[in-house]
Order: structure tokens, then C-alpha cells, then sequence
């Protein structure tokens, strides 16, 4: 984990590491729907990049959809969130994959399991291009992983710092000024 010069703060995955693990990702994911076709569902706005590079890398049809929610930070511990815009078709009979960019206590990404199983999809699994190592504070399942990291607040590859989104890799800021 090579230090940035440009203020970003620390790399804990560069270009070509990012690369790796979407195509890692997509192969696996290929293989598992080969069969069938997949509806993916990004979470907004950490997702967007990654899903976009993982819809790219994917070998199987497959759709997409949008929901957007309240900003990281801001779920209430009960796991209570608010969807900011919802997605625009149906789940029901489709099998979805729900794609994150960032896993970090579950419970936005719980709440968001538990909306979506009332809507009648077919299957619903779970893909993180990144998690935190720690104690989630809700039960959920990450059926695909790209990479744990240090439970660190990070930014890049489509997570953002008050809007700022430093590319292409994914960074640990310097500390903050309080």
C-alpha cells in the first residue's frame, strides 16, 4: 500500500488490482447464471463504477436497475433507511443480483434485502466490491466479495468524499481535519 503524492491519501488497490477483481468477480458470477438471465441492481452511488465495469466483464445477458438510498452514514441503527429514488421495473420472477460497492456494518444492504424479497424475485444474492473487516450490525450474506479491507473509511473507484470521488483507485484519505 504505496503512499499518494497528490494528497488522496494511502492505495489499498490500485488500477490494475481493481481490474483483477472485477474480472474475477464476473467470471464467477458468469458461471453461476450461465443458465439463466440476471437483473442487476445497483445501490447509488457507490456502485455505479463498479457496476458498470462489472456489467462490461460479465459473459451472460444481463439487465439493470438503480436504487438510490439515503448516504452512507445516515441508516438509523434499527437498519430504517430512505429510498431517495426506487427502481424502475419489477423484481418479481427475476433473478437479482444487488451490487454494492462498499459493505460496511449490512445494514443498509439488509434493509434493501428485505424491500426487494416482498417483491417476488425469482432469487436475490449479494456483490461487494469491497467489505470491511468487523462485526456487521445486521445479519447479511455477501455471496460475492471482490476484497475485505481494514474497517478504514475509503474513497475512489466511485466512493465518494463529500462528492469527490478521486480515480481510479480506491484510497484511505489522510485524517481529516475535524
Amino acid at each position: 500500500m504505496a503512499a499518494v503524492g497528490d494528497g488522496v491519501g494511502e492505495t489499498l488497490l490500485d488500477e490494475e488490482a481493481i481490474r483483477a477483481e472485477v474480472a474475477r468477480l464476473a467470471a464467477q458470477i458468469s458461471a453461476d447464471y450461465a443458465d439463466k438471465p440476471l437483473h442487476l441492481v445497483g445501490v447509488l452511488k457507490g456502485a455505479a463504477v463498479f457496476l458498470a465495469d462489472l456489467l462490461r466483464a460479465l459473459s451472460i445477458p444481463a439487465t439493470m436497475d438503480f436504487i438510490s438510498i439515503v448516504p452512507y452514514g445516515q441508516v438509523t441503527a434499527s437498519g430504517v433507511v430512505r429510498i431517495r429514488k426506487d427502481l424502475d421495473e419489477p423484481l418479481e420472477g427475476k433473478d437479482v443480483l444487488v451490487v454494492e460497492g462498499i459493505c460496511a456494518s449490512g445494514l443498509s444492504l439488509s434493509y434493501l434485502l428485505r424491500n426487494f424479497q416482498t417483491r417476488g424475485p425469482a432469487s436475490i444474492k449479494t456483490c461487494a466490491f469491497v467489505a470491511k473487516r468487523r462485526a456487521r450490525s445486521a445479519e447479511v450474506t455477501l455471496d460475492y466479495v471482490g476484497r475485505e479491507i481494514p474497517d478504514v473509511f475509503v474513497v475512489g473507484y466511485g466512493l465518494d468524499a463529500q462528492e469527490q470521488i478521486p480515480q481510479p483507485a480506491l484510497y484511505r484519505p489522510p485524517r481529516l481535519n475535524a
